[in-house]
């Protein structure tokens, strides 16, 4: 009776133990799915943020690259102006006089002449006078060119194409800078004519044109050794060479 009773026992132990295990193992592959997803979505999550972390990299580079673009671009401005300043200096320090008339026969006195060409002569000092007095280059700008419109054939014309040259090239006005810079090296004994072709030079090595650029540097040191630009012009060929 108690063997029975026993083996009863033992019999529903074991049916117990086999449906454990029959709830038990549905319940651990719920769980595994539950965990893989729980993981894909924390893969997407972290693979989410890693592309906003990247987008934001690319950003910051994008900034950076114009910063520095904009440091270099400043830098540039101030050093035409800085070139401005000390060519207005330069000029300062010399008494304004009226230009030879070249190509022309002169029969009458120096005051003579002078005093024939009275508007001329005060337009164009009254151009010069903006930029050595007044510092005005916005206004000088204006005032050579409409002297230039006034005065196609004025003996001033070299001197008065070179300031609007230098006035541009100032401003990164680099078209309008090279087409006064031109005239000026198309006039062979223009006192100007040796820093109009470098000028030239530069204009055309930051237009990336390294064979024109060359060109230029080339007549500068050939026609013009002794001259300072000669040297800024040796100094930029070797860089040139270098690359």
């Amino acid at each position: 009776m108690n063997s029975n009773k026993i083996m009863r026992q033992f019999a529903l132990v074991l049916l117990v133990g086999a449906a454990t295990q029959v709830v038990a193992a549905p319940a651990s592959a719920a769980n595994l799915q539950t965990l893989e997803r729980m993981l894909e979505a924390q893969g997407q999550s972290q693979l989410q943020v890693q592309r906003q972390l990247d987008q934001m990299s690319a950003d910051i580079d994008n900034i950076r690259g114009k910063v520095e673009r904009n440091s270099y671009d400043i830098k540039q401005m101030k050093e035409r102006q800085r070139q401005l300043y000390n060519d207005v200096d330069q000029l300062s320090r010399q008494p304004v006089k009226v230009a030879p008339v070249a190509k022309k026969a002169i029969t009458a006195a120096s005051e003579e002449a002078y005093s024939k060409n009275m508007s001329e002569n005060d337009a164009y000092q009254n151009a010069v006078n903006l930029i050595l007095k007044k510092k005005d280059y916005q206004g000088a700008t204006q005032a050579f060119e409409s002297f230039l419109t006034t005065y196609p054939n004025s003996v001033y014309k070299p001197n008065a194409s070179y300031w609007l040259g230098q006035l541009h090239f100032a401003q990164n006005d680099l078209a309008q800078a090279a087409k006064n810079f031109e005239v000026v090296a198309s006039i062979k004994d223009s006192s100007k004519r040796a820093d109009a072709l470098l000028k030239l030079g530069i204009i055309a090595e930051r237009g990336t044109d390294t064979v024109k650029a060359m060109s230029y540097y080339t007549t500068v040191v050939k026609g013009y050794p002794n001259s300072t630009s000669a040297k800024q012009a040796q100094s930029a060929l070797a860089n040139l060479s270098k690359h």
